[in-house]
């Protein structure tokens, strides 16, 4: 069975309270269903604040990190600001949480920047420490390979029962095996290199391999997933095929694999609703992630599909 479609919008930055709530305010009245934000040390704004504004500004916008960094946060700390945060928002939030990727993000704050695999298996560590916090009547002790707690209490609770849905995404075989074993909502994106983006990890062809991966993991569960997308770049156009041949210059794949990315829309309203309608039924991605600076003009899409 598919899923109903949802759209989200990714942004990190405001001058104001004002233009905040204001952005958070044309998102809902736009019919997008969540309102992410990074967590990234080189962006404007802290996540857990800014959220929390968003869902005071709005009544039934979904609030979510996009994603949480484990590394920067003790998981026995996070746990609580997860369930203060949905506690607030009245259930409206959505708990997204990674392994940490840029470099950046560990350098500017004097923390190491350890291998992918020592990092990936200190985030499971956590998200089992975090759902026990959530999920627990009883107080905690916990004594793991990087973390221990001792009578620590999971308050406050959750609105969201277990606890609010948890979104896990990546690029790689052992992360998108893992979300589909422990999140709700397994987000794809093409894998990061020390150069940006790999571009050549966005094509339908890589993202066949990644959902097969996910369904293989999550076996007879495969079917409660919501699958997730981030779009990195739209263009609305008549002209489809003379924009996605100058995108296909710009960014290193051919014609057919721009045409065909998931990660990336091109085309008129009603050629882009198609293509995600098609994706859909080839891969079962339902939630769609865009940036920003897309969210008015990618309106009627989100218009014509969302909640179908």
């Amino acid at each position: 069975m598919q899923q109903p479609f949802r759209f989200g919008v990714v942004t990190e930055r405001a001058q104001s309270g004002a233009e905040w709530r204001t952005k958070a305010k044309k998102a809902e009245d736009l019919g997008y269903a969540t309102f992410l934000v990074p967590d990234h040390n080189d962006k404007d704004i802290a996540p857990v604040a800014a959220m929390m504004a968003a869902a005071d500004a709005t009544t039934t916008l979904r609030i979510g990190s996009f994603v949480f960094n484990n590394d920067l946060r003790h998981p026995g700390l996070l746990a609580k600001e997860v369930a203060t945060l949905d506690l607030f928002s009245e259930g409206r939030f959505e708990f997204g949480l990674g392994a940490g990727y840029l470099p950046s993000d560990y350098n500017q704050l004097g923390i190491p920047f350890e291998r992918a695999g020592t990092r990936i298996s200190r985030f499971e560590e956590a998200l089992y420490l975090i759902k026990k916090l959530l999920t627990e009547e009883m107080p905690v002790t916990f004594s793991g390979n990087f973390y221990s707690i001792e009578q620590a209490k999971g308050l406050p609770r959750p609105v969201q029962k277990p606890h609010p849905p948890i979104y896990i995404g990546g690029g790689g075989e052992r992360v998108l095996s893992f979300a589909a074993k422990q999140a709700n909502i397994v987000g794809f994106a093409p894998k990061n290199s020390q150069k940006g983006l790999n571009m050549k990890d966005a094509t339908a062809e890589a993202m066949t391999k990644k959902v097969e991966w996910v369904r293989t993991a999550a076996g007879e569960c495969f079917s409660t997933l919501e699958l997730s997308c981030i779009v990195f770049r739209i263009i609305i156009t008549d002209h489809r095929v003379q924009a996605m041949q100058r995108a296909a210059g710009h960014i290193g794949l051919s014609v057919e694999e721009v045409a065909t990315s998931p990660h990336l829309l091109i085309g008129s309203i009603d050629e882009i609703v198609a293509d995600l309608q098609e994706r859909r039924a080839q891969h079962g991605i339902s939630y769609i992630e865009i940036l920003e600076e897309y969210t008015e003009q990618f309106a009627p899409v989100v218009a014509r599909l969302a909640g179908t």
